[in-house]
């Protein structure tokens, strides 16, 4: 990685994260799943959706990134993967240019969905940009105050899921609620690893998770917990008789409760970076499982 050429197309790429972009299309999977199912499915407009959120984790990777290195929170002994700005990969005003050229494109592309879902999704747009500054910028930083798992509930449950129903539908219904709590939970044992691993890093650069609130045991159990509640979350969909959306995800159960004892076993250190890519694949999975269950239903 040092041979990196500073503001190179590769450099660029590994700021951008691509892994994490399977956090941001699976919400809007789910989502047009849903419209799908209810017979108001649109490529189009979905199409746009995912776009836009991978274009929006991009620009929230690139603030993490440059403004985590300007407060001298990647140390040297940062477990997590290496970032730009601190590697030198990307210089800081170059890493400006780019959050800006980014929002400025999502922006333009998320403009269109005007089309089909009328101006109020403009201030959904508005707080789609300003809380991807505000989780590490500004006088609170949110992640460093311990607010990263409600904003990962709302802005990758409630907003991609609800946003990309509605712009199908021109509705909401209870079943978006709960695809949007299921998509929001799972995809915040992401987090709670990432916070796991770096508990004692956090700790000393002054960043607040839960987990340095709570302590190691309170981040455990919640990982295990989060899973568990969106697996029972999904027999909701017993009620209306579709089997498939609430029996499959079941399966990710195994999955999750294997990875969660690997994490518990490895405890501290460089090695829980393989959970953190179990518990991508285990998420990734749950939601295909549910999506292809609400398509079948």
């Amino acid at each position: 990685m040092s041979t990196i050429k500073p503001n190179s197309a590769k450099a660029w790429i590994l700021a951008a994260r691509p892994k994490t972009l399977t956090g941001a299309i699976i919400p809007v999977m789910a989502g047009s799943a849903l419209a799908y199912m209810d017979d108001k499915f649109k490529w189009m407009p979905a199409l746009i959706c995912v776009i836009f959120a991978c274009l929006m984790q991009i620009a929230a990777n690139f603030i993490n990134d440059l403004f985590d290195h300007l407060k001298g929170s990647d140390r040297e002994d940062r477990l997590g993967p290496e970032r730009a700005c601190a590697q030198g990969w990307i210089t800081p005003a170059a890493m400006k240019v780019g959050i800006l050229l980014t929002v400025l494109l999502a922006c333009g592309l998320g403009c269109t969905l005007l089309l089909w879902g009328g101006w109020e999704l403009i201030i959904v747009g508005v707080l789609c940009v300003a809380f991807a500054f505000f989780y590490t910028t500004g006088p609170y930083p949110l992640s460093y105050n311990g607010w990263g798992d409600v904003l990962v509930l709302v802005f990758f449950g409630f907003v991609p899921v609800g946003g990309t129903y509605y712009v199908q539908a021109l509705t909401l219904t209870p079943n978006v609620i709960i695809v949007s709590l299921i998509c929001g939970i799972i995809i915040d044992t992401l987090l709670v690893v990432n916070n796991y691993r770096d508990r004692e890093a956090d700790k000393q650069s002054g960043k607040r998770t839960v987990i340095v609130r709570f302590g190691e045991p309170f981040g455990r159990y919640l990982y295990l917990a989060l899973g568990i509640i969106a697996t029972l979350l999904c027999l909701w969909f017993l009620k209306d008789g579709h089997w498939y959306a609430a029996l499959l995800p079941q399966l990710y159960l195994i999955l999750h409760v294997g990875t969660w004892k690997k994490m518990v076993k490895i405890h501290s250190g460089k090695k829980l970076n393989s959970i953190l890519g179990e518990t991508s694949r285990n998420m990734l999975l749950m939601v295909f499982l549910l999506s292809l269950g609400l398509v079948l239903g």
